[in-house]
């Protein structure tokens, strides 16, 4: 289920981002159906045991989806790469570039490659593995 605020979050974009931001969580919800979400840092976020995973927001480039631990799916889609942290992410600025089984498949990835982010703060900073 979608929380109420990330509805209404994608409810205050205009008509091409709100079908891009419907579809994402859509899509995301129904492959992670046991992730928290709701809204953090002001944008939708997907957590696994607490664990920030996969979220999205827009920006200058258009809605960017992002995956917390995507630069390692090996996903050459993903091509926009955190510099400090292991974070990947595409911009989709219409929903017929959302391409739905390349979604399914990093969420697939998403479960099984994750890196702590839950506890980076105690940690001083130092992401490790958690699967």
């Amino acid at each position: 289920m979608i929380s109420k605020d990330i509805l209404a979050y994608n409810d205050a974009k205009d008509a091409t981002d709100k079908s891009i931001c419907e579809l994402l969580a859509s899509e995301i919800t129904k492959h992670l159906p046991e992730a928290e979400n709701k809204i953090w840092h002001a944008h939708p976020v997907w957590f696994l045991d607490g664990n920030p995973t996969v979220g999205y927001s827009k920006q200058k480039a258009g809605i960017r989806l992002m995956f917390w631990s995507g630069a390692d799916f090996e996903e050459e889609a993903l091509n926009v790469k955190g510099k400090k942290f292991k974070d990947a992410s595409i911009f989709y600025n219409s929903v017929e570039e959302v391409n739905v089984k390349d979604l399914q498949r990093w969420l697939d990835k998403s479960k099984s490659i994750q890196w702590d982010y839950k506890n980076l703060a105690k940690r001083k900073g130092k992401l490790e593995r958690l699967k």
